[in-house]
């Protein structure tokens, strides 16, 4: 099994059954520009989650820390995990890379726990996570997300909303 590459919005995933869609948060509780604007136009409720397990420290039993992962409803039979694996706000594209490695890993694998135990998620879908607003690289990423989510069996679409 591989990553499955596909042009397209992954805030509308492909295919049957019930869905997953993964992004990357920052620790810092913002939420305001990058691929959450797009997850906003279709629904509300994972910002809103996000914001009150920021403001309150905690979502339950899970806190909100660095390689934390909240997965919440986003419509009928689509999940959407709010990973915190960024350290920050990048405001420049000059500045280091904001988006962290290990946290990522550790979100990831909280991910696929959750794909074979929670909603039974047949799929995950993505846009290329940390890439864009957390300056991360894809060449870092993938191999990540292959020894997180493929090696357990677990599909992975990541969209681009063109050719890359």
């Amino acid at each position: 099994m591989t990553i499955n590459y596909t042009i397209g919005d992954a805030t509308q995933p492909t295919g049957t059954g019930q869905k997953l869609i993964t992004h990357i948060c920052n620790d810092r509780g913002g939420w305001g520009s990058g691929f959450v604007l797009a997850l906003n136009r279709h629904s509300l409720t994972p910002r809103q989650a996000y914001r009150r397990w920021y403001m309150n420290g905690s979502d339950g039993s899970i806190p909100f820390a660095l390689g934390e992962a909240q997965i919440v409803n986003y419509t009928d039979g689509v999940w959407v995990a709010n990973m915190i694996a960024q350290h920050g706000i990048r405001h420049d594209p000059n500045d280091p890379p904001a988006v962290r490695y290990d946290a990522l890993r550790s979100t990831l694998t909280k991910v696929a726990d959750y794909a074979h135990r929670g909603i039974s998620v047949p799929s995950v879908h993505m846009p290329r996570i940390g890439c864009g607003l957390g300056g991360g690289s894809w060449d870092e990423i993938e191999p990540i997300i292959n020894d997180t989510l493929i090696a357990r069996g677990i599909p992975v679409t990541v969209y681009d909303l063109e050719e890359p």
